[in-house]
């Protein structure tokens, strides 16, 4: 495959993303007035209270996703839409692939969640638990290979910078800042690890271009999926 068939064939993957995206901005509700509970096969519920989400199979369920409060200043939620099913997009990278594509359906449960941002920005992460720690050590490095393969970008295009590692009790985790083609912060991704669970969380837009935003949010992931 030719470089230009390359970056052609990322930027429909990430066109694509971007109008699945948009579709399920305009799906999710922004009140933060009273609870919604969620089903086994997901439902949006309030910002105010993401832990009143049903749990999924033994061993994963919203409580390992990030909550409202995990946000940092000038952050702010405004709703959120969680699934259990493992078939949300995984990253601006990815296009369409998901987490139960690239589990190839032998995770033994899924969870994940797209929060809105009131800056037009949002945040999405999936989860999910691998029936053993080789398999999810696997699924670990299909996932940082995802991510790098949107390092190393054509000069003007939007792409992730250089990985950092972080580490909790029980968890590990590499982040990337993401660049617009004009060199701004515009977010960022980490992929994550925590025993037979692995996740990769995205975030689109922020206030400032400050990188620790990234920082936050994936120690803040990291944290909950240690738990």
């Amino acid at each position: 495959m030719t470089e230009n068939q390359t970056v052609q064939q990322k930027s429909v993957r990430r066109n694509r993303l971007a109008a699945a995206a948009c579709f399920a901005a305009s799906l999710i509700t922004v009140s933060v007035v009273g609870t919604q509970s969620a089903t086994a096969d997901g439902a949006a519920h309030n910002a105010a209270h993401p832990a009143a989400v049903a749990v999924a199979a033994p061993g994963l369920g919203s409580a390992d996703l990030v909550q409202s409060e995990d946000f940092q200043q000038g952050l702010n939620p405004v709703g959120a839409t969680v699934s259990l099913t493992g078939r949300q997009a995984l990253s601006a990278c990815s296009g369409e692939e998901t987490m139960r594509d690239l589990a190839k359906d032998k995770a033994t449960a899924y969870a994940s969640a797209t929060w809105t941002l009131d800056t037009d920005g949002r945040l999405t992460e999936s989860v999910a638990s691998a029936p053993t720690g080789a398999e999810a050590a696997t699924w670990e490095k299909q996932l940082v290979a995802l991510v790098q393969d949107c390092q190393d970008e054509p000069a003007g295009h939007w792409h992730y910078g250089a990985a950092h590692t972080l580490t909790v009790t029980g968890g590990t985790a590499r982040w990337y800042p993401a660049y617009n083609g004009d060199g701004t912060v515009s977010g960022g991704a980490a992929v994550l690890r925590s025993g037979t669970k692995v996740a990769i969380v995205e975030l689109v837009g922020q206030p400032t271009d400050a990188p620790t935003y990234v920082e936050g949010i994936a120690t803040a992931a990291l944290n909950r999926l240690s738990s």
